[in-house]
């Protein structure tokens, strides 16, 4: 905790509905320390002198803070072609599906909530482009949109380390990157410009209903650390964020489910994903 005391119980408890409040996301005081640890970044970073200055900052928000804070919360853990069965169900099962609502050259919209660094939106642009031969037929629109603003920053730089790259194969990182360094590369420009990014935050439906509707949505890995609340608003947020037919992807231990009745159960061969009924 360097120089700063330890937050109180009711120190951790206030901070703890604030970031619940403006995320959705749970903090038990299993989660203590790593709470704690932002915090005291933030204060040191504002020239805090105690808990109490620092949150009467947070609340009163100067130069943006409450957004550096959520940022200093966020996981952003991923690489590129993460969970490759779902991409792969995209291509064989889920397209196929919506084409049929379609005729050629209409658009197809998929978004990517929350695309953490850039590397799932990318990882879709590049596996249509590696995978579906209709891929020049349709007006595709691929949007990355996270909470987090500083994570959203880098997703447009698009640069990247070789842990990101471990999955691709060498004739891929060939074909769609080009090196920035000794150990980084940056995704080639036309990719960069083919994914629009922008910042949402899934339990804000003033913020996802600016988005409009999509043919697919991947939302990976996030609802597990909401509250059964928080995923219940995000689902419904979600919902309407799909146009009728349309798909959600969720992470391996994720299950619309147990959450919320909406949607109907759609299974494939690669991938059991999500439908938002067409009726």
């Amino acid at each position: 905790m360097s120089e700063y005391a330890a937050l109180t119980s009711d120190e951790y408890r206030r901070l703890c509905e604030f970031v619940y409040r403006r995320t959705g996301m749970v903090f038990t005081e299993a989660k203590r320390y790593y709470v704690e640890r932002r915090v005291v970044e933030r204060m040191a970073a504002t020239d805090s002198s105690s808990f109490e200055s620092y949150f009467a900052r947070l609340r009163a928000d100067p130069l943006g803070e409450i957004e550096q804070f959520v940022n200093a919360f966020t996981v952003n853990e991923t690489y590129f072609y993460r969970e490759e069965h779902q991409l792969s169900c995209l291509t064989s099962d889920l397209l196929a599906e919506r084409l049929k609502t379609k005729t050629q050259g209409d658009q197809i919209r998929i978004w990517s909530v929350p695309c953490s660094t850039g590397e799932e939106p990318y990882s879709i642009a590049i596996w249509l482009l590696e995978n579906w031969p209709l891929v020049d037929r349709y007006d595709i629109e691929i949007v990355g949109s996270d909470i987090d603003t500083g994570a959203v920053a880098l997703a447009r730089a698009g640069i990247y380390g070789k842990r990101a790259l471990m999955r691709l194969p060498p004739r891929v990182v060939d074909r769609y990157f080009e090196h920035d360094g000794e150990e980084t590369w940056r995704i080639i420009e036309d990719l960069r410009q083919s994914v629009r990014f922008t910042a949402a935050n899934i339990v804000d439906p003033t913020q996802t209903r600016l988005h409009g509707q999509f043919d697919v949505v991947f939302c990976r890995n996030v609802l597990i650390y909401f509250d059964d609340t928080s995923r219940r608003t995000a689902a419904e947020n979600l919902y309407e964020n799909l146009l009728p037919g349309g798909f959600i992807c969720l992470g391996h231990t994720e299950s619309m489910s147990r959450i919320s009745p909406l949607f109907e159960v759609a299974r494939f061969a690669d991938a059991i994903v999500y439908q938002r009924p067409l009726a």
